[in-house]
């Protein structure tokens, strides 16, 4: 499910909930609401609260915290594309082919970031190709084997950097997590509508809030998907590392 739709799903409940409360009002005897009542409706509706606003920011920690690593990611991606063109540079001549593949597999996955936009997710930058090419040069002295070995762990580190990230973005929030929270908050705003009275400003009041918590976690799962999501990573330190390579 998307977050969107997540986050449909999450408002009519929430604020199915807040309008059911509010009709049981209209129905209940007044002795249901009696002041002892009341207070026991508001003690269990703060420890409700409580758990909520827990379970939220744990939410908010693990996909800011997600967010986070893939613009790290990123960014060191970007960084050793760059030290991987400069190692071949220093290598010699022999290495500019590999040196041009590694531009076209870099331009490459700047055009599948743009598909990552629609939902489509790759599998990233490949560098499996110029792996093969550094494994075959013939070092001609200590200098080049130093260097052809360098070119080798930064490919590798990319190579791993590569295949780490589909996995990531196949996780998310397990599907029990969200559904106790959106119950807890409908819980929540049920306990809001039956104790309020039933006004339009009430009802205003009671949308908005249901609106924003909404959002909320929209944008929440949201962010735990920053490759694919409406909120993603900035693709402009790879820009940046193509604008760098081939550089003599």
């Amino acid at each position: 499910m998307t977050p969107f739709l997540v986050g449909a799903v999450a408002f009519i409940f929430v604020f199915g909930a807040a309008a059911g409360g509010m009709l049981l009002r209209a129905r209940l005897q007044d002795h249901h609401l009696s002041p002892d009542s009341r207070e026991l409706i508001k003690l269990a509706t703060a420890i409700i609260g409580t758990l909520s606003a827990i379970a939220l920011g744990l939410l908010i920690a693990s996909a800011k915290r997600s967010f986070d690593e893939a613009g790290t990611e990123l960014r060191t991606s970007a960084a050793h594309v760059v030290l991987l063109d400069r190692t071949m540079a220093q290598y010699g001549p022999e290495t500019k082919p590999l040196r041009v593949a590694l531009r076209q597999s870099l331009e490459t996955r700047l055009n599948e970031l743009k598909d990552e936009r629609e939902g489509l997710l790759h599998e990233g930058l490949d560098v499996e190709p110029i792996q093969i090419g550094l494994r075959h040069l013939v070092p001609a002295n200590d200098g080049q084997r130093w260097l052809q070995a360098r070119a080798l762990q930064l490919s590798g580190q990319i190579s791993e950097m590569r295949w780490q990230r589909p996995e990531t973005e196949t996780g998310g929030f397990p599907g029990i997590f969200i559904i106790i929270l959106v119950f807890w908050l409908a819980l929540l705003f049920a306990s809001f509508g039956l104790l309020s009275p039933g006004n339009a400003t009430v009802v205003v009041t009671l949308l908005g809030s249901a609106l924003s918590v909404t959002a909320a976690l929209v944008l929440i799962i949201d962010m735990d998907h920053p490759y694919l999501g409406f909120i993603r990573v900035s693709d402009l330190p790879l820009q940046l590392a193509l604008a760098r390579l081939g550089q003599p």
